[in-house]
């Protein structure tokens, strides 16, 4: 991980993700790359009604945008000293965007505040968080507002534990490397899916011998329809400072009918959520 990308508006919520990404750019020793999408002009030539958008003052606009950011890198240096900073300004719809720079720069992970949608505009349009999820071409960590300081010492990895989930186990690893924490690999045995606990401990304890994670405790003994209730539980009784979960990416129509575990948790936790690419 050369590379993290943060997403700021500079409110509150993207201030804490932004010092959560701070905290893992200096464990990983990677660059902090500060990213500001200015979207107003993206909606501008869809709302001719709102002519004011067109005229906006861009100028006292990215004044103010590189005031922001001055005090931001300010109580960075502050705060976590020699860490690696860079800043970018960009046009457009937020989650295209984020896609854009993320491959363009390399970056490693996308770390990002979340608050969520609710009702019909979670089913119909979904958040940023959920957006930049499904097209993301790396990890993102979805970081509540109130998850608190950010600082792993143990982790829920929620796996199907299909041999396409095993890119969530390697890249846990990796994480490992710089904190030590445990893992607490969650299966969740829907009432549909039968495996015996012996099968599922052997399963889980494979992948991840072969990931290289350590220090790792099995739980399969859930069984429910509810998963994001039940992940989320879990997560709340083993203290957890972090839920891992893979991500298909599911897109248009098969994500409309599917959905995706990975997305609404997300959404809805109140521990941070690492989204891991598996397809």
């Amino acid at each position: 991980m050369q590379k993290i990308l943060v997403p700021v508006d500079f409110s509150k919520n993207a201030k804490h993700a932004l010092r959560v990404a701070a905290a893992i750019a200096k464990k990983h020793d990677a660059w902090l790359e500060i990213l500001h999408v200015n979207t107003a002009v993206a909606y501008a030539p869809a709302m001719p009604e709102y002519p004011g958008l067109s005229s906006f003052d861009m100028t006292g606009y990215y004044d103010t945008v590189a005031s922001e950011f001055k005090q931001l890198k300010k109580e960075m240096d502050a705060e976590f000293p020699g860490l690696k900073i860079e800043t970018r300004t960009e046009e457009g719809i937020l989650f295209s965007t984020l896609r854009r720079v993320a491959e363009e720069d390399s970056v490693g992970l996308i770390v990002m505040g979340t608050k969520g949608a609710t009702g019909a505009i979670e089913f119909f349009v979904g958040s940023n968080t959920e957006k930049v999820i499904r097209t993301a071409p790396c990890p993102v960590l979805a970081v509540p507002e109130d998850s608190g300081t950010f600082d792993l010492k143990s982790v829920v990895l929620a796996s199907t534990l299909d041999e396409e989930q095993f890119p969530a186990f390697l890249q846990l690893a990796s994480w490992q490397k710089q904190w030590p924490f445990r893992v607490h690999i969650l299966y969740l045995n829907n009432p549909g899916l039968f495996g015996s606990d012996d099968d599922i401990n052997k399963t889980a304890l494979d992948f991840a011998q072969r990931a290289g994670l350590h220090d790792v405790q099995v739980s399969g003994s859930y069984s429910t329809f509810n998963e994001e209730a039940s992940i989320v539980q879990f997560a709340r009784q083993e203290n957890a400072d972090m839920i891992a979960m893979g991500t298909h990416q599911r897109r248009g129509l098969s994500h409309l009918l599917f959905g995706s575990l990975t997305e609404d948790t997300a959404n809805h936790s109140p521990i941070p959520v690492l989204s891991i690419p598996v397809s």
